[in-house]
């Protein structure tokens, strides 16, 4: 694998973590006059070390978040080697699962998970179980499963079936990445996020250095194969986020700033549709796919680039690869349930920027909320939204 796009996407983290410094204080935005009941909800995940923690906000009519509580997770949060503001080096630290209405948080600093009932802003906590490895950084989620992903040493994979509110560990779903990391590995060597494809059937682990798409076809009791199929990524693009569109294909980004998108198969196999569509951005590394958009976070450049996307195939939606600019350190990405709103968590700046999403896909950024604290590597990650 040509490692050049992985030192560049290292240096172009670097200096944008210097630019944290030089960067002017965020404000909050004053809220335009409309409607501020409650009309959904984010959720930001502190990743504290000594006591993690659940931030909840209100979602207005307008768009606007309001901070309403904090929930602790009864766990730890963690970070793995040499991050510049990204900890947990991952997408799916925080993931909500809008099938049963639960929040599920990572606490890699304890190896568990913790599973919240959600209703409205507030959350109940349900359970907290183990990861079922070292350093879990990601949940996915289809249908009646949940699958974590652990980034410590080989990295592995286990899965839960939701019953009744609460996870249920699947007896012989763990699996092995065979990564060779050591138990606290550096960020571009950690796997950064697994995903299940909508129907159930397989799991998807995106990696870095290794450059690949592990996928695991999953059986009818929702235990993966012995070893994944391996499918090799662009050449160079370095994998990092999954999302899905409405027809179910995979779409990928490259921290090398790129997107590609596929077909995925029963058996486990990929066909490409788009491969490596360049954003002309750099570090290119969460996803989130919302009116019939892909929009991907772009750490080094601080920006978001909006993609079109026709049954899989991705074009820029901008010829400059810039839908909107960011504050620093943009980390995670999430869209309301009703895709009218696009929320940025820019940990490098200890903010949340609010961004209303156009009939036509176009992002105008409506405000900022501020107070997260600044991320020097060890702080906030995870946002998920209702």
């Amino acid at each position: 694998m040509n490692f050049r796009p992985l030192a560049a996407a290292a240096l172009a983290l670097a200096a944008a973590a210097l630019a944290v410094g030089l960067a002017p204080v965020a404000t909050a935005s004053a809220s335009p006059p409309g409607d501020r009941a409650e009309h959904g909800a984010v959720f930001v995940e502190t990743n504290d070390e000594t006591s993690n923690a659940i931030i909840a906000y209100s979602r207005g009519r307008d768009g606007h978040l309001t901070e309403t509580g904090r929930f602790p997770t009864g766990g730890l949060g963690g970070a793995v080697a040499g991050p510049v503001f990204d900890p947990l080096a991952s997408q799916g630290a925080l993931t909500y699962d809008a099938d049963h209405q639960l929040l599920y948080a990572v606490n890699a600093g304890s190896d568990t998970l913790t599973v919240f009932a959600v209703h409205g802003t507030n959350l109940s906590q349900r359970q907290i179980v183990s990861s079922g490895g070292h350093l879990p950084v990601s949940v996915g989620v289809a249908r009646d499963l949940v699958y974590v992903l652990n980034a410590g040493g080989d990295g592995a994979i286990s899965g839960f079936r939701v019953n009744d509110g609460t996870l249920n560990p699947l007896v012989g779903s763990t699996r092995s990445l065979g990564l060779g990391n050591p138990a606290t590995p550096p960020f571009l060597a950690a796997p950064s996020q697994v995903a299940l494809t909508p129907d159930g059937r397989n799991v998807i682990v995106a990696t870095k250095t290794q450059g690949v798409l592990d996928i695991f076809p999953l059986d009818r009791l929702g235990r993966p194969t012995p070893a994944p199929v391996v499918t090799a990524a662009a050449p160079g693009s370095v994998p990092f986020a999954l999302s899905f569109d409405r027809d179910a294909n995979l779409l990928v980004a490259g921290a090398a700033g790129v997107a590609s998108s596929y077909t995925v198969h029963r058996d486990g196999t990929l066909t490409a549709i788009s491969t490596a569509v360049p954003n002309g951005q750099s570090a290119t590394c969460w996803t989130v796919f919302a009116r019939g958009h892909l929009y991907a976070a772009n750490a080094g450049s601080a920006t978001i680039t909006g993609y079109t996307d026709h049954h899989g195939k991705l074009a820029l939606r901008e010829p400059t690869g810039v839908a909107a600019h960011t504050d620093t350190g943009p980390v995670d990405l999430a869209a309301s349930g009703d895709d009218k709103y696009l929320y940025q968590l820019a940990t490098g700046a200890g903010v949340i920027d609010e961004y209303r999403i156009g009939q036509n896909g176009s992002l105008s950024l409506i405000g900022t909320v501020t107070g997260l604290g600044i991320d020097n590597g060890h702080g906030t990650e995870g946002i998920a939204a209702t």
